[in-house]
């Protein structure tokens, strides 16, 4: 039987871990495959914190990353927080009994963004206004939308499945093609899991 949806939660760096670019940070990243291109996955030592398309180059992506805590010290390691983060995101079965944690830095707005884009069910999707409503801001769409652009973990929180309220597909940083093959395969995974549990 294939796994149930991934248990996810969100951890918030402490102010001291941001503060000076991250410079009390240590970052393991490492590149990865997948179906719909390759991956990087980076971790501090409390919890996934990057997981990026390579779309460019590898050193494109780790640039892109180290504009986010420049300071800090960065380790080619493959850990068990990148790890359990693959598995999860290929729909694999998982050995890990406790939740995978994000460690992320964003205001208190961008994280609850992510937040709720962690209850949206695997193929399923939601709106722009939809999102909105639920975090008791109908009026600031516009902001959720900026906050879903820049989600920093990709894939597991799930930004591919906001659309736009008439149906259309909207916008994806990583392409609107990528963002259609991850739909497809979630739904088929969607299916096939539900029957395994007939």
């Amino acid at each position: 039987m294939m796994q149930k949806e991934p248990l996810i939660r969100i951890s918030k760096m402490h102010p001291e871990e941001v503060h000076d670019g991250g410079k009390t940070l240590a970052i393991r990243y490492s590149y990865q495959p997948s179906p719909w291109g390759e991956l990087m996955l980076a971790a501090t030592a409390h919890g996934l914190c990057y997981l990026a398309f390579i779309t460019t180059g590898r050193e494109e992506v780790l640039e892109e990353l180290k504009q986010r805590f420049p300071n800090a010290l960065y380790l080619p390691e493959y850990d068990a927080y990148q790890q359990q983060a693959l598995a999860m995101a290929l729909g694999q079965e998982s050995t890990m009994t406790e939740a995978l944690p994000l460690h992320l830095t964003g205001t208190d707005f961008q994280l609850s963004v992510w937040s709720e884009l962690l209850n949206i069910p695997i193929g399923a999707t939601t709106s722009y206004g939809i999102l909105a409503e639920r975090l008791n801001r109908p009026k600031a769409c516009r902001a959720v939308g900026t906050a879903v652009g820049n989600n920093p973990v990709s894939i597991l929180i799930p930004c591919h499945r906001v659309l736009r309220a008439s149906g259309a597909l909207g916008g994806y940083h990583w392409g609107l093609d990528r963002k259609i093959a991850l739909l497809a395969w979630e739904e088929k995974y969607k299916h096939h899991s539900h029957t395994q549990e007939i």
